[in-house]
């Protein structure tokens, strides 16, 4: 039984990891990625539809992005979507590709863009206690049912901690390295 726990609990805080990876994907740096697209929902005949799956990205040079959409009749709905993300982008189309530049980032947006990295990292971090939390809440349920002993508790209560602190860990050095990259010149 502790093992079923343990084994949800650590899904969970991989999960948590994932999602924080995919957050950093989609905050910009100097560079012109199109991960950072991936939120973007265009209306394509009454349903909100991913950007991605409605147009080829590439970036033909590092601080541009090429948008060419599959269905052509899209492009100022694609343009508007964009322009009205958080992303403070202005593309520009030329009836066949939208080109989206990418200014360089000055000193206070890098800031702006450390503190954003800086709070989807804690909201990670909380996930990863959530999770530790609702396991050693299930040990002790499981305890006071007498399911499994008190030094098998204890034993998975530790497991679970060192496990926390791993992810815990991983985070941190994922915040680290996209921090590098944004602070980058």
């Amino acid at each position: 039984m502790p093992d079923a726990i343990i084994t949800q609990a650590d899904e969970r805080m991989s999960k948590a990891v994932t999602a924080l990876s995919h957050e950093f994907a989609g905050v910009r740096t100097g560079r012109a990625s199109g991960a950072i697209f991936e939120k973007i929902h265009v209306d394509y005949y009454g349903v909100p539809t991913p950007l991605l799956q409605l147009a080829a990205v590439s970036s033909p040079e590092p601080q541009l992005i090429v948008i060419s959409p599959y269905d052509k009749s899209i492009i100022k709905a694609a343009e508007k979507a964009i322009l009205s993300s958080d992303l403070g982008l202005n593309p520009s189309n030329d009836g066949t590709v939208i080109r989206v530049p990418f200014p360089a980032l000055n000193e206070e947006r890098r800031r702006e863009l450390a503190k954003l990295l800086h709070t989807y990292a804690e909201q990670a971090r909380v996930a990863v206690r959530n999770a530790r939390r609702d396991a050693n809440d299930a040990f002790k349920k499981a305890d006071k049912a007498g399911e499994i002993g008190q030094d098998d508790t204890r034993r998975a209560e530790e497991q679970i901690q060192k496990k926390t602190d791993a992810f815990i860990a991983q985070i941190d050095e994922l915040l680290k390295k996209k921090e590098l990259e944004i602070m980058e010149v």
